[in-house]
């Protein structure tokens, strides 16, 4: 947990006031309590992280129940409005800004995003029901995606068109000449 929770603060650029490494810490507590066995223990442990969850929803506005998967160095941006479903699946790397809902399509029906590495959500965006985003993925602010979106795209617009991203260009260095 405590590896975590310094892996977490270094991608929160090492700020301990942002909401969203408040966010991180309520999280980790709330996995680090299941490696608890014996359930008479974990019992009190647990009545603690359903109150820090709630003190933290209040405080921060973002939702991310202790059963959501998440990768190495998650990052919560911004703050506020941010809805995540407790069985949706993030890789390493991700960054998620506020306004973001991320869960299911209908309610009565299981199923939430799995979502790759190095994937940045723009503000507002809305991912639904059980598809898949591949790796290096951005999605744009207040896209609604609800297709599957493959590796090395851009998904924008509502419902979200998905497009290919352009290939890094190499950057203008001048020439060297020797006179």
């Amino acid at each position: 947990m405590f590896a975590d929770i310094r892996e977490d603060y270094r991608a929160h650029d090492r700020d301990w006031s942002r909401r969203g490494f408040w966010t991180m810490l309520v999280y980790r507590f709330g996995r680090w309590r299941y490696s608890i066995r014996w359930r008479p223990l974990r019992m009190p442990f647990s009545l603690a992280y359903k109150i820090l969850k709630v003190l933290a929803e209040i405080l921060t506005g973002i939702e991310l129940p202790c059963e959501v998967t998440l990768g190495h160095r998650f990052v919560i941006d911004h703050f506020g409005g941010i809805i995540i479903s407790g069985d949706a699946v993030f890789g390493d790397d991700c960054r998620i800004r506020n306004g973001v809902t991320i869960g299911l399509r209908t309610t009565g029906q299981r199923g939430s995003p799995v979502i790759g590495s190095r994937v940045d959500i723009g503000a507002g965006a809305k991912l639904l029901g059980p598809i898949h985003i591949g790796d290096d993925v951005a999605i744009g602010a207040n896209a609604v995606v609800i297709t599957d979106v493959p590796s090395n795209s851009i998904a924008v617009g509502v419902p979200a068109r998905i497009l290919p991203r352009r290939p890094a260009e190499p950057s203008w260095e001048p020439s060297q000449t020797s006179e």
